[in-house]
């Protein structure tokens, strides 16, 4: 098998047993293995597979498990699904995907988020491989000035719309890319020092070269890294290798996708658009069938619509 467009994929996983088949191979690596207990002592069903493990006994289908766990949407739709969301380089909303594939846009907001549970990072990532990381700050949301009056900010109290409702400002993403290499991103609830040092920290080694802006919150980064910072208060924007350039384009793509494509993002699901963006940026290396098989290797992680939906 070798895809490069959706119409390939969709002629090659024609049949349900297709798709069974290949994902079994992708996950098991031709060896089933028992999801509730980890036995490898497995034999085959009609219907799928059964533990040999006394203990356990459980049955069980090749999506037990995973992020298409108690789905009733065809593997054939699931893999349109990821192949759609993971190709289009700002993403694809629920409306349009439940368009295109035919199903409700319920199902496709829901499709669209265990897809991203499937993309979140596993373990977390140490940039700086080659010593140049620029770290910097983004703000999502609408500006104050475009809100309806009734949106913004109260004079009389701070905390408060003009509606009388909670403000809700602005949404702080900071964002680690290495030159030529990955991106890390994290939304915090405040742009201040112990936020970002402690982010930087966890995902830059000790020595490496960090370039920010001037901001006072990256002060204290000479103790751990060698930190250069460029000057955009003076408009200077390159000065040698000193820029942000790199993390500054990585946000146009992401702010063109939220806006453009998305239009608004809760600050309860945020983080899970930027396991999405930071996904598919980290990957634009690998070819479509290359990027698919990878994140499907992932695909063990259960989102139910209960935990997906539930308040904080």
């Amino acid at each position: 098998m070798n895809f490069k467009s959706l119409p390939q994929l969709l002629d090659y996983f024609k049949e349900e047993s297709t798709c069974l088949e290949y994902y079994a191979q992708i996950r098991w690596n031709g060896k089933p293995v028992c999801p509730h207990c980890d036995s490898e002592r497995v034999y085959t069903t009609n219907r799928g597979y059964k533990c040999a493990n006394n203990e356990c006994y459980k049955k069980f289908t090749v999506k037990v498990g995973t992020i298409f766990h108690n789905s009733k949407i065809s593997l054939r739709i699931w893999f349109a699904a990821i192949y759609l969301a993971t190709t289009h380089k700002k993403g694809i909303s629920s409306v349009q995907l439940a368009i295109d594939l035919g199903i409700t846009q319920k199902t496709a907001w829901f499709v669209l988020h265990r897809i991203r549970e499937m993309l979140k990072e596993k373990a977390p990532q140490m940039l700086g491989e080659n010593n140049m990381v620029e770290v910097d700050e983004a703000y999502i949301g609408g500006k104050e000035s475009n809100k309806h009056i009734s949106k913004r900010r109260s004079f009389e109290d701070k905390n408060l719309t003009n509606e009388g409702k909670p403000f809700r400002d602005k949404k702080i993403v900071v964002g680690l890319i290495e030159r030529n290499g990955n991106v890390v991103l994290k939304h915090v609830p405040k742009a201040d020092a112990n936020n970002m040092v402690a982010f930087i920290n966890k995902h830059v080694p000790e020595g490496s070269t960090v370039y920010s802006d001037e901001a006072s919150v990256y002060r204290k980064l000479h103790k751990t890294y060698t930190h250069e910072s460029v000057k955009h208060a003076l408009s200077i924007y390159v000065e040698g290798s000193v820029h942000t350039n790199t993390i500054e384009n990585f946000w146009s793509v992401l702010k063109r996708g939220l806006y453009g494509i998305y239009h608004q993002v809760s600050e309860k699901h945020l983080e899970r658009y930027l396991d999405e963006f930071s996904a598919r940026f980290n990957t634009r290396s690998l070819t479509s069938q290359e990027r698919f098989e990878k994140f499907l290797v992932d695909s063990e992680s259960i989102l139910s619509y209960k935990r997906l939906t539930c308040s904080r």
